[in-house]
């Protein structure tokens, strides 16, 4: 029995460039697109049961996929499993629901709270586990509840305070989660205030940050009383390529594949920063983006 006749939206040897927005990446053995949670569960146990290691995946806005690609299995979590509904001043939002999409539905149900999210890229599942955010805003502010699996691929709901929400990371990577969906709490307000919001959100990204070109944004967490963009800029890095991976001239704190760059350049490019800002000034830069597959 072959893979393929268990499950549906199979395929062998994907090539993971197709799936991240650094459009670099080695082959999976293995990529699947569940059509709906019970298919989820059912690989997941599926791969347990012939100890095939997995990674979810939403959309691949945060991922570094190494050249050598990945042993096992890739799970993404993307548009089959996306809907969107409108509860009063609620929005409920499957975990393969794109964050600007949410808070496109928020601005037209004149819901306010999403605005920030606006721009950021990534999927419903990878903000909450990332907590991700924007000017001064994140995920945690209008997160009411967390639809999950567990390790033991039970069902659970997850109160927000139980998500032990903090800068970039969640309860998800230590509880071993799966992010199905969320409730957003948000509140009721002008639509056009909101639309404002939102285009003023848009003008300053465009104007600030390297749109045009592939990247996964933010590469480093801000450490703490810095700026990370400064910091590089400060070390007379900007701009400064290895192979087809560049500091971006628009913003430091991002990395572009300007063309051709391997995940290697990529990260090479990573170590050289962080080597050389804690040269500098003493202060240790932590990834933001996460590295799948052997780097070293």
């Amino acid at each position: 029995m072959h893979l393929s006749d268990l499950f549906s939206n199979i395929k062998l040897n994907e090539p993971m460039k197709n799936h991240t927005s650094f459009k670099v990446g080695g082959n999976a053995d293995i990529f699947i697109e569940p059509e709906n949670v019970r298919e989820l569960t059912e690989f997941i146990r599926y791969a347990k049961d012939n100890n095939i290691p997995y990674y979810i995946i939403g959309n691949g806005t945060n991922l570094l996929v190494s050249d050598y690609g990945i042993s096992g299995a890739v799970i993404k979590l993307g548009e089959k499993i996306s809907s969107i509904q409108v509860v009063e001043d609620r929005i409920i939002a499957q975990c393969g629901a794109k964050l600007p999409e949410v808070a496109k539905v928020a601005m037209a149900n004149s819901l306010s709270g999403l605005e920030f999210a606006s721009g950021i890229p990534g999927s419903i599942g990878g903000a909450v586990a990332m907590n991700a955010g924007a000017y001064g805003h994140e995920m945690k502010d209008v997160i009411e509840t967390v639809e999950v699996l567990d390790g033991n691929l039970e069902y659970k709901v997850v109160q927000n305070k139980e998500m032990e929400f903090g800068y970039r990371k969640s309860a998800v990577w230590k509880n071993n989660y799966i992010v199905l969906g969320s409730t957003f709490k948000l509140k009721k307000g002008s639509k056009s205030e909101i639309v404002s919001l939102m285009d003023n959100y848009t003008k300053e990204r465009q104007s600030k940050q390297p749109l045009d070109m592939p990247s996964a944004g933010s590469v480093f967490k801000r450490p703490e009383g810095y700026y990370t963009g400064k910091l590089i800029e400060d070390a007379g890095l900007r701009g400064m390529s290895i192979g087809g991976a560049q500091v971006s001239e628009k913003h430091c704190g991002f990395i572009v594949n300007k063309g051709g760059a391997t995940a290697r350049d990529i990260y090479n490019l990573i170590k050289h920063i962080q080597k050389t800002i804690y040269e500098r000034f003493g202060v240790e830069l932590e990834t933001e983006v996460k590295l799948i597959g052997k780097f070293e």
